[in-house]
């Protein structure tokens, strides 16, 4: 199948992250099946989505993985000119959700199956499709958690996010900090009565605000970032139903970026400890990934840039999976088609000629293990 059918296919399947994706992984699996890959199917505890792993090749022996999300975010902006689930072709591009974000890379990873499986590879190429990597590379780890009764310990991990085909060494970690608090409704004339949420929480957003500056002022440095610090924001408030009612509900969602050498965790510790002390509030880490850190002189980086032929870039501002993949001890790189700044907005898109210059990586993948 040429990779612009495949993708085609892919996107037609609106695996929005956090819903299921069972039907798409069905149609991969027989996919596969249809050139004698066995895939392995491994759910996490949300059982109507699933990670899957397949081996082409010696299982037994080192190899390579190519890693991609098959989750996509949600399509509801007005600007779509069309459904975003149907892949339109317009002028070499190809248009719908997910295109390069990334059932793009997806789509070049299994249209090259079927010339993988006629190579006489003396060494492994695997496939790893995550869910929930949208919400926080939610999935992917129960995966990592599996591979090593799968194959032999992995000598390196391409993971397809859009960087232009180009190679890229790091990139920071993630994590989220959900806090909420309860209170007790009442007539706004007489706040005496209830218990106001929103002023609850607000104690701890001020401390919140606050961390940015003192993170660029004193906090760990590396200067491959754009900005070259671990950053904290407020993304999400939410509480209250009228502008009379004192509210008895209001949530928050804080989040940490931090550069490699740092825990994201550690970052927001101080909120955390904070709304632990705080009887009014609860809170918790919804989501978090480690930082990639891949030194450019390692193996991994020179094979990628062999296979590239590009010189890898030092770091980029987006999160991959990468960082949990090397956390657990199988070398990661970022390396997948198409350009970042395309991927969340309506129109996402991905060209014709990049999906096949992905497809062309696989191959000579396959070729170098040969």
């Amino acid at each position: 199948m040429q990779p612009d059918k495949m993708l085609e296919s892919l996107v037609a399947f609106p695996t929005v992250a956090e819903t299921s994706n069972g039907a798409l992984i069905d149609f991969i699996r027989q996919y596969l099946a249809r050139y004698k890959v066995t895939a392995q199917v491994i759910a996490g505890p949300d059982r109507d989505r699933f990670n899957l792993f397949a081996s082409i090749g010696p299982a037994d022996t080192p190899g390579y993985i190519l890693s991609g999300h098959l989750d996509v975010v949600p399509a509801q902006e007005p600007e779509w000119r069309a459904d975003p689930f149907i892949l339109r072709r317009e002028n070499g591009c190809l248009i719908g959700r997910g295109a390069v974000d990334m059932k793009g890379y997806v789509a070049a990873v299994l249209s090259a199956v079927p010339r993988l499986v006629e190579m006489d590879l003396k060494q492994p190429v695997h496939i790893a499709l995550s869910y929930d990597e949208e919400v926080g590379c939610c999935g992917v780890p129960y995966l990592i958690d599996k591979i090593p009764s799968l194959c032999a310990p992995p000598l390196g991990c391409f993971v397809g996010e859009p960087s232009g085909m180009v190679p890229v060494l790091r990139h920071k970690g993630k994590a989220t900090l959900a806090l909420s608090a309860r209170g007790a409704s009442g007539h706004s004339s007489r706040p005496e009565l209830g218990k106001n949420a929103i002023h609850a929480l607000l104690p701890i957003l001020g401390l919140a605000a606050a961390l940015p500056e003192e993170l660029a002022r004193s906090g760990r440095r590396h200067d491959a970032f754009v900005p070259p610090h671990s950053t904290v924001q407020i993304g999400v408030i939410e509480g209250g139903q009228s502008v009379n009612i004192i509210p008895d509900h209001a949530r928050a969602l804080v989040e940490a970026r931090a550069v490699p050498g740092e825990n994201p965790k550690d970052v927001l510790a101080t909120l955390f400890a904070m709304a632990e002390a705080d009887q009014a509030l609860n809170a918790e880490i919804s989501a978090s990934y480690p930082a990639l850190d891949l030194d450019g002189g390692s193996d991994l980086a020179r094979f990628a840039r062999d296979l590239t032929g590009a010189t890898p870039i030092e770091a980029v501002s987006y999160g991959t999976e990468a960082g949990l993949f090397q956390q657990a001890g199988i070398p990661a790189i970022v390396c997948g088609p198409g350009d970042i700044k395309r991927a969340h907005k309506p129109e996402e898109f991905i060209t014709l000629d990049e999906l096949h210059a992905a497809r062309d990586f696989v191959l000579r993948l396959g070729q170098s293990l040969c």
